[in-house]
Formats: structure tokens, sequence, C-alpha cells
């Protein structure tokens, strides 16, 4: 076996193993939930009823069934995309008739991009229309649906798109040091886009509008001025019209950091309870929790740019897939694209531990902000229950899934003298 196709199977081989630890993750979780599923456990029979229990293990083994076939679909076809020679077919076709220039490898690389996005449109809708109706959650149609979509391509084209002839133009004009610059032009998006996204695209998808004067209102504002955030306004989002689950967020920084409230979220907490999680939002910014996510996302984003620009140099990568040397940089970025989740899925658990650590910092502040902790307690159970949470997922799953701790261990650091 020669290097390259040793290369091609080796990285074949770490998409099987991710998905083997996709499928074992799966299986133990649900073999958890069913262990688990005859009665509510202790600790939560005092604030969740025999039927919410039901319905919430339900809807997490519908779930996870569907994402095993959602992961099993994703996986094979990854894989047929790789072994096929269909990458290396597709850039010659397009530089038959385009050309080699940067405007047409970055076509290239946005058709490919494209075309790997229909398959999966079965699995979403099927999640949208079937599981999430079936569990009460769906309130979209399918013509707000599919022009989402339409919406979200077009939105690909038009701003991923030139970013990406601007990526593959800094190959030529910087020589073996692009991925330097590449990065500073990336990151430096990434912070512009953290401005704008809230004032020109997001309005694209939702609906925001100031809260209106009232109790909660005052009661919000009271909070941020207490606690040195002042936001520039409050957003009602309709989250509604797609969707019953619920969320809080602040978008943009600086000046133009606004706060934004599902109007589900309104519908379900009360002012006590909603100004708990606010106060667990602004935790996150008073705690540096932002700057330290940038921090990390540009340290990682440097260090995979670095590799990709070695990678692009290396004949045996891109040959192993199919590609002549001397292709240039694009198929080195998607190649990298394609394989490097094998290996970041590994590390996720260490991505998700520090997320947690932040959210339990996020939750001290927010009950020191309100003066005590049911009112956040309240708001995290009745989130739980409106959302079907899943209340006794296996150790190993939440390890290597939940960003955010369980509801049992949100609870128990909050209780805690």
């Amino acid at each position: 076996m020669d290097a390259m196709r040793f290369i091609l199977f080796f990285a074949v081989g770490l998409i099987g193993l991710r998905w083997l630890g996709q499928w074992i993750l799966a299986q133990k979780n649900q073999a958890h939930v069913l262990a688990h599923r005859d009665e509510v456990p202790p600790e939560y029979r005092a604030t969740v009823d025999d039927a919410t229990y039901a319905k919430s293990v339900a809807y997490t083994l519908a779930k996870s069934r569907f994402g095993q076939w959602e992961v099993a679909g994703d996986t094979l076809i990854l894989v047929a995309i790789l072994v096929s020679g269909v990458l290396p077919f597709s850039l010659a076709w397009v530089e038959r008739g385009l050309g080699s220039s940067a405007w047409a490898q970055a076509f290239w690389l946005f058709l490919v991009g494209f075309a790997l996005s229909l398959p999966g449109l079965p699995f979403t809708w099927w999640e949208q229309f079937r599981l999430e109706e079936r569990f009460g959650f769906n309130t979209t149609t399918t013509s707000l649906w599919w022009w989402d979509q339409l919406k979200g391509w077009l939105l690909g084209a038009g701003i991923g798109y030139p970013l990406l002839v601007l990526l593959l133009k800094l190959v030529g004009w910087m020589g073996p040091m692009w991925w330097v610059w590449g990065w500073a032009v990336l990151f430096g998006f990434q912070l512009v886009m953290m401005v704008l996204a809230p004032i020109l695209i997001l309005p694209l998808f939702n609906k925001f509008t100031p809260l209106p004067d009232g109790t909660l209102r005052e009661r919000l504002l009271a909070l941020g001025e207490r606690t040195g955030f002042n936001a520039r306004t409050i957003l009602v989002m309709d989250g509604s019209k797609r969707s019953r689950h619920s969320n809080a967020y602040f978008t943009g920084l600086g000046r133009f950091r606004k706060i934004v409230l599902f109007d589900t979220l309104i519908a379900q907490l009360t002012e006590g309870e909603l100004e708990a999680v606010l106060a667990h939002e602004i935790g996150h910014y008073k705690k540096g929790h932002i700057p330290k996510m940038l921090a990390w996302a540009a340290l990682s984003s440097l260090a995979a740019l670095g590799l990709i620009g070695w990678l692009a140099g290396q004949p045996w990568f891109v040959g192993a897939f199919g590609f002549p040397a001397g292709v240039g940089v694009a198929p080195a970025l998607l190649l990298f694209g394609l394989v490097s989740g094998a290996v970041t899925f590994w590390f996720s658990p260490v991505s998700n531990y520090w997320s947690r650590k932040h959210e339990f910092e996020a939750d001290a502040y927010a009950k020191a902000a309100v003066g005590s902790a049911p009112p956040l307690l309240g708001a995290l159970r009745k989130l739980s229950e409106k959302n079907l949470s899943n209340l006794t997922p296996h150790p190993w799953f939440s390890t290597f899934y939940y960003s955010h701790p369980t509801l049992l261990e949100r609870e128990r650091a909050l209780t805690a003298p």
C-alpha cells in the first residue's frame, strides 16, 4: 500500500471511528434513559410530574434514534465523497469552464458546500415537521422553512463567496505565510459580524421589537444598572413563529450589545425568573467568558489555518484524495473541513468542560445578583420541563455532547452552602 492510499484509508478510518464512538455513546445514553423511565428520579419528584417525565423520556429517545440515522447518513455520504473521486472531478470540471483563478476555485468550494448541504435537507425537514411536530414544538410552516433555507443559501453566496475569494487571493499575494493574513481577515470578519449580524442579518429571519414599558422592563433595566451592564435596548424575538422552544441571549459588542428574549420565554417564566435568566447572561459578560471564547476561537483558527497551509504544500495530502500536485490551496481547505471533525470530536469533552465551568460561574453570579437561588432554580426547572430536557443522561454522553451542566448538577451547585 503506497503512502497516498494509506492516507485515504486512514482518513476514512478516522471518520468510521468517530461514527462508532457516536453510536456507542447514543446506545449507552438510550440504555441509561430506559433504565430510569418507569418513575421520576427521586431528585425531581417534587418538581416534575409523571406525565411530563414520560413525555421527556419519549422525546429523548426519539431524538436519539433519529440522530443515529442522521449521523449514519452523513458518515456514508462523506466517505462516498472522499473515495469516489467526485471532488477532483468536479474541480477539473469547474476549471475547464472558468479557469483556475481564485474566483473559480472559490466558486468550486461554494458549489461543493452547497451540494453537501442538500442530502441533509430531508433529515432537517423530518426533524422539524415530524419529530418536533409530534411533541408539540413545531410552529413553522413549510413555506417559511423553505424561505429560511433560501435566505441561508443567498447569504452564503453573498458573504461567504467573496470571503473565500479574498482568502484564496491572499495565497498569491502573501506567499507561504498567506495563512497568517488569512487568519487576520477571518478573525476580523468575525468581530465585525458580531456587531453587524444583529443589525443586518438576524432581522432577515426574525422580528425584534423593544420590550414594552412595564414592570418587567423596569425590573430588567434596574438589574442592568445594578450590575453595570447597560445594554442599549432589550428586545423581544418572535421565536414562537418557528418553535415553542425558548431562550435568551445578548448579542453585539461594546455599546452595540443588546439583550434578546424569546417571546416564548416571556410567556413561560415569571418576572423574577426572567430577571434571574438575564442575570445569568450578564454573568457571562461580567466573568469575561466572551473574550475568553473569542481568544480560544482565535488560537484554534490560527492553528487550523497554519496546518492547512502546511498540508497544502504536501503532495501526499491532496494526492491521497485524487487531486493532482500543484492544484492550489482550495482542495486542502475543503479536505481539512471535511476530515478534521473526525479528530476534533474526541476533544469535545475538553471544550464542554470549560463551557460548563462558565455556566456554573454565570449561575453563581446570577444567584448573587438577584439575592437568592430560587428564582434561577425556578427558571431552570421550567425551561427543562417546557423543553422536555433529558433528566437522566449517561455521564459519557453528557461529557461529549453537553455544553451546559445537567439540571441536577446546576441545582446542586446553586443550593450548596
